[in-house]
């Protein structure tokens, strides 16, 4: 009896004490392809690795780093990984070298599925009413959508069932950077000071004649009591796409998260992407057609207080669901 209360001793603590990343399984549906787990538990260490690096603002220590890291973690799980280097202009007028990642699964693959985040965070707190001129920590605005496609790309790289098609995930740079809230002078020479990645990689694609079947933005996704409403310009560019990972988020049980209720447009990387691009793309935000964005939004509460592991397992699992449906 002592040595079965140790053995079980040992079985609980070899259990306690494995990563977050290692816990893979299998969803059957009849209804449905198969699908991985999306372990939330993963993509919430990945949110919490990246703010452990500090503000990544375009040009800083924490960007370099976060950089560096999320290669290596691609690279890690069999993704072609590849930057694409740029230089842009900022609205306050600093020329920022920013670079856009794209990591690939099955680059031969002729029917692709773009899934898109931004991984820069912003530099002012300009929602604030303290310390407004210092950086935020942005575990959900950039966190929490890196996060969930970190864990998708573990998944797919880790897992022996896999998808059907192509997976490109884009982390774009310098999204979060625009004119600060409240700003009474707007810098005319340019349209968009906002998503600055997205606008270059849509006139420049890494390769000259790429396209998608269609994609997906994952934006502020992982927020406590975050609910997903149908973004204007989703509905717009990619109506039938929009519908199909709705419907999808309630065959499998997160209806409560995915609202079918319209919101309006917010200028985001998808806006961008099936403009210039012609990519039909959505874009998955916490943003409320009654009240906006969340009290967090550019602010310094926008830590590692606000996330959630349900809120990341309800984005996560429906777009992996998604993706093996294809």
């Amino acid at each position: 009896m002592k040595n079965r209360f140790w053995l079980i001793c040992l079985v609980l603590l070899a259990g306690a004490c494995s990563s977050p990343e290692k816990k893979n399984e299998t969803v059957e549906k009849a209804s449905a392809k198969p699908y991985p787990v999306f372990n939330p538990d993963s993509a919430y260490a990945f949110v919490q690795k990246q703010v452990d690096f500090g503000p990544r603002v375009p040009e800083t220590e924490g960007h370099k780093a976060t950089k560096n890291w999320l290669i290596s973690k691609f690279k890690g799980y069999g993704f072609a990984v590849e930057t694409q280097d740029f230089q842009a202009k900022t609205y306050d007028g600093l020329t920022w070298n920013l670079s856009n990642i794209i990591a690939s699964y099955n680059p031969e693959a002729s029917k692709r599925i773009l899934l898109a985040a931004h991984y820069d965070t912003r530099r002012i707190a300009d929602k604030d009413t303290e310390r407004i001129a210092e950086p935020i920590d942005g575990a959900n605005d950039g966190g929490s959508g890196v996060g969930v496609l970190v864990e998708i790309a573990r998944v797919i790289g880790t897992q022996e069932l896999k998808p059907d098609v192509g997976i490109d995930i884009i982390l774009f740079d310098g999204e979060d950077d625009g004119e600060p809230e409240g700003s009474q002078t707007r810098n005319r020479e340019q349209d968009f000071w906002w998503c600055l990645g997205s606008q270059h990689w849509s006139k420049n694609k890494h390769k000259p004649n790429y396209s998608a079947y269609y994609g997906i933005l994952v934006d502020l996704v992982g927020a406590k009591g975050a609910r997903f409403y149908r973004e204007g310009y989703s509905r717009q560019y990619a109506s039938g796409i929009l519908k199909k990972v709705w419907d999808n988020a309630a065959e499998i049980g997160q209806s409560d998260f995915f609202i079918y209720k319209d919101s309006p447009e917010i200028i985001d990387d998808h806006a961008f992407v099936n403009e210039y691009a012609k990519i039909p793309m959505i874009n998955i935000i916490e943003f409320s057609p009654d009240y906006g964005f969340g009290q967090y939004h550019h602010k310094h509460s926008d830590n590692m207080d606000i996330i959630d592991r349900r809120t990341l397992q309800a984005v996560g699992e429906t777009v992996l669901f998604t993706v093996y449906q294809e």
